[in-house]
């Protein structure tokens, strides 16, 4: 089953789930473009599944939207809200999540937030999104933030009540989602049917009863495509239709019969990866990362041949592949951040519950289950330390609560000595102290931090710990030599102040990210044999990076100049025959001869380069290259792609060459292009005739 799931697959299809809605694509952008200087608020309703979110995410990232309105928002209300939080993350949408705009943010009262957010918006055309609204009074709360300057901004509201849509605004625009068409049906169920061509005439023809069931309502028809497709021949098929039927309501099939089913098809090892998503809060993102990470923490990825890693991605990749889980964003061909629907993590509440997986605590009962091994504090996390916690033996504390304030009440000594998986995301104006008594947790493997000064030497007890990541927003911590004891440490994710010593020591270490360049410089690497990936910045001209040739393993490099200054030689790329991504951030004084980067890359991003010569001669010969993407990276008037150049490229993005005025494009180059994207180059008024017909690419860049 592993080898299986490690195949790999490109998951740019987050668009199939559209299939139908074009029509209504257009309807709603006339609406949102309409010159009507009033602040309208449109509103789009239906029932769970329809497709509501994925409708309203292509509308905010259409580049029609992008260039019209330059100041965009997008907010998840969900049942249960918290104002001030919805505020705060309205304003982090708009600026950012900088030190100072979080520090900001964490002393102001809702009326201040209220007030920050219409001086915000005040002068600007926006867009604002509010999905998934369930009460009429979550946007009498918000709706004021939201000024009329009589200028085309703009509110998009998604709900699955009718109500709610038709008072949000009495004027405004109300759209209720249709379901999709028995034509429009079988297109999405054939898009994510895996092998359309292995199904002959009588599974098309159950595969046609089955699809005209689901009532024309894409979630379901997604979930049973993604079902059928891990079932091979009409006798199997015949055998999910069996089941199905009994279930029919109203000539329909219960959207719930058809999840659940698909739940219970899995594997075992899948069942538990995909009932971890109903810890998230509703309508979060996740970084694939930290899943993939906190899932080999918690013991549900096999050890073996593999690298647990891969494994662990190709879990992730299968429920992807069965529709289980939605891709959200994708960098570099990979799924970069994913999501659950909220009928899907209904259904994992559920299953969750049946087998005791996990215990969500609910403030309202005060109450958590002693028989769950994990629990989840998304709000009150102050409260539910108040509880009698003395007689459990929890593997896993998330505390997913923006509120919490500091670890100081948690008895690290007696209560939570078996902990695998420690998840504190605390308010970063905080900043709390480690207590020393975190070395306690032997079997700790996976540590997640926020909002902390530094970590206390007890951390080199830690000798399980696979992960370790601390994000402060920019703010530095330090970490103590004793973090070099950490033998069985994989992922280091952490923004630290001080160099730490004997860091070759780490031989296990898969991921290093956020290390400073002068860091980096007494490293001795040839003992990291099993780094892959690596991020380091503050690069200056004046350190040399020829030690990173020593990391024989490395795939993916991210290397960030510090402002204005330049990258050394780069002749060292040569010796890392396995690097596949390259991104080089910073002036570089002279590109290295295309015989100088090693056959293995496959993507690379030049930003800020400011080449005087043009690069594509030299990139065009590297023979794997799939991905480019350059952003400010050359200053001159004119690119060059000659015969037989670019052979592998599928995917090109030219961004901010703002003195580019003609593309040259020989005839035989880049044969195998597929999508690609202008942005911000003004003087160039022509594209070469061929590129033309090749697809345009909407999404933003680097993702």
């Amino acid at each position: 089953m592993v080898r299986t799931l490690r195949r790999t697959t490109s998951y740019v299809d987050e668009d199939n789930i559209f299939v139908g809605y074009q029509d209504v694509v257009e309807t709603l952008l006339a609406e949102l473009l309409k010159p009507e200087p009033r602040r309208s608020v449109i509103s789009i309703y239906g029932m769970g599944g329809l497709g509501k979110t994925t409708l309203a995410r292509n509308l905010y990232i259409s580049p029609n939207i992008v260039n019209r309105f330059h100041t965009r928002a997008w907010i998840c209300v969900s049942q249960e809200y918290n104002t001030m939080d919805l505020l705060r993350n309205i304003i982090k949408s708009i600026k950012g999540c900088t030190k100072e705009t979080l520090d900001l943010l964490e002393k102001m009262t809702e009326r201040d937030l209220d007030i920050y957010l219409r001086d915000l918006l005040k002068e600007p055309k926006y867009l604002v999104v509010v999905d998934d609204l369930w009460q009429r009074e979550a946007w009498e709360s918000l709706k004021r933030a939201f000024p009329d300057s009589k200028n085309g901004s703009r509110v998009v509201i998604t709900t699955r009540k009718e109500d709610v849509a038709e008072r949000a605004d009495n004027k405004g625009f109300v759209y209720r989602l249709r379901f999709l068409s028995q034509e429009e049906s079988w297109d999405l169920f054939c898009r994510k049917l895996l092998d359309v061509q292995a199904m002959v005439t009588a599974m098309e023809r159950l595969a046609k009863d089955m699809v005209d069931r689901c009532g024309g309502l894409p979630l379901a028809i997604v979930v049973l495509s993604g079902l059928l497709a891990h079932k091979k021949g009409f006798e199997e098929w015949q055998k999910v239709k069996d089941h199905l039927w009994q279930h029919i309501k109203d000539d329909s099939i219960e959207i719930s019969y058809i999840l659940s089913l698909s739940y219970h098809d899995l594997p075992t090892a899948l069942k538990q990866c995909f009932l971890y998503f109903g810890i998230i809060p509703e309508g979060h993102e996740v970084h694939v990362d930290h899943i993939l990470w906190l899932w080999m923490a918690e013991g549900f990825i096999p050890t073996g041949e593999e690298i647990m890693e891969d494994v662990a991605e190709g879990f992730l990749n299968e429920l992807m592949r069965r529709s289980l889980i939605q891709v959200v964003q994708t960098f570099w061909e990979k799924v970069s951040k994913c999501r659950i629907h909220d009928l899907l993590r209904d259904l994992a509440l559920q299953k969750a519950l049946e087998v005791n997986s996990f215990d969500i605590y609910d403030p309202r009962k005060h109450s958590i289950s002693s028989l769950c091994l994990r629990h989840a504090i998304h709000s009150q996390g102050k409260r539910y330390l108040a509880l009698d916690l003395s007689n459990l033996k929890l593997r896993s504390l998330m505390f997913l609560d923006p509120d919490f304030l500091n670890m100081g009440p948690i008895k690290f000594r007696n209560v939570f000595q078996h902990l695998y998986v420690l998840y504190l995301e605390m308010r970063v104006d905080n900043m709390s102290i480690v207590p020393d008594a975190i070395g306690n947790l032997y079997h700790l493997k996976f540590l997640r931090l926020r909002g902390i000064h530094d970590l206390p030497s007890s951390i080199g007890n830690l000798k399980n710990l696979q992960t370790l990541l601390v994000n402060n927003y920019g703010y530095f911590c330090q970490l103590p030599r004793e973090t070099a004891d950490l033998i069985n440490l994989r992922h280091l994710v952490v923004l630290y102040s001080k160099p730490l010593k004997l860091i070759s020591k780490l031989t296990s270490l898969q991921v290093l990210k956020a290390i400073h360049c002068d860091q980096w410089k007494d490293v001795d690497p040839v003992d990291l044999v099993n780094l892959r990936e690596l991020t380091m910045h503050d690069i200056t001209k004046t350190y040399s990076l020829n030690n990173i040739s020593s990391l024989k393993n490395l795939s993916s490099l991210k290397l960030l100049c510090k402002d204005c200054e330049s990258f050394p030689a780069l002749e060292f790329l040569f010796s890392c025959q396995k690097l596949h991504k390259l991104w080089l951030q910073g002036r570089i004084e002279k590109l290295p001869l295309s015989n100088q980067f090693p056959n293995s890359i496959i993507m690379m991003i030049l930003s800020s380069s400011e080449l005087t010569e043009d690069p594509m001669p030299t990139l065009g010969m590297l023979p794997n290259l799939r991905n480019l993407d350059l952003f400010r990276a050359y200053g001159g008037k004119e690119i060059t792609c000659s015969d037989n150049s670019f052979s592998q490229l599928e995917i090109l993005r030219l961004d901010c060459l703002e003195n580019l005025e003609s593309w040259h494009l020989a005839t035989s180059a880049m044969p195998h292009i597929k999508g690609f994207a202008i942005r911000r180059c003004p003087k160039l008024h022509e594209i070469p005739e061929r590129m033309k017909d090749v697809e345009t690419l909407k999404r933003d860049r680097l993702k």
